[in-house]
């Protein structure tokens, strides 16, 4: 009987009585853990960019079908607008506090300007129709494209700026 439990036993707690891990035990798994957070650490960086690439081009996308709309009601002359503005918003705020339409419908465009995620700001660069197609500075008449104002590159080596 004695034999049956002394083999039963394992060989630390037959030693010395007590069970664990040894130091260099401990040392290896700690340092296996750190290799493979050191290996998961940029894959998640490439994550978090390409969510906020993600919410920049679902933002621009909102905002210009935004402007979009806006056009197609001034066109059809749901609205009254200025000679000069072609039937582009005069700004963004626009499309967010709308346009009183058959008498006194209200038309909104936006519920909210769309934070760029880039920057962490509801600032977005705007192009007016009169300004070049590649200009960063708007000529403040109407709103005829927007832009991210982030200097930054994205993962496919293009500027946020020119999307």
């Amino acid at each position: 009987m004695k034999r049956i439990l002394q083999s039963t036993r394992s060989p630390r707690l037959a030693r010395n009585g007590q069970a664990g891990m040894t130091l260099l035990e401990l040392v290896i798994a700690c340092t296996i853990l750190l290799i493979l957070a050191g290996a998961a650490e940029p894959m998640i960086r490439v994550t978090i960019v390409r969510g906020r690439e993600a919410e920049l081009r679902r933002n621009l996308r909102e905002i210009r079908n935004a402007i979009d709309r806006y056009k197609d009601m001034a066109d059809t002359m749901a609205f009254r607008t200025e000679l000069t503005s072609n039937g582009y918003p005069p700004d963004l705020d626009t499309l967010v506090k709308g346009v009183t339409v058959a008498g006194n419908k209200q038309v909104r465009f936006l519920r909210r300007i769309p934070v760029d995620p880039m920057t962490g700001q509801r600032d977005w660069g705007m192009r007016s129709i009169q300004d070049e197609p590649d200009s960063n500075s708007w000529g403040g008449g109407n709103v005829f494209d927007v832009f991210s104002k982030s200097q930054g590159t994205a993962l496919d080596g293009s500027k946020y700026s020119d999307w």
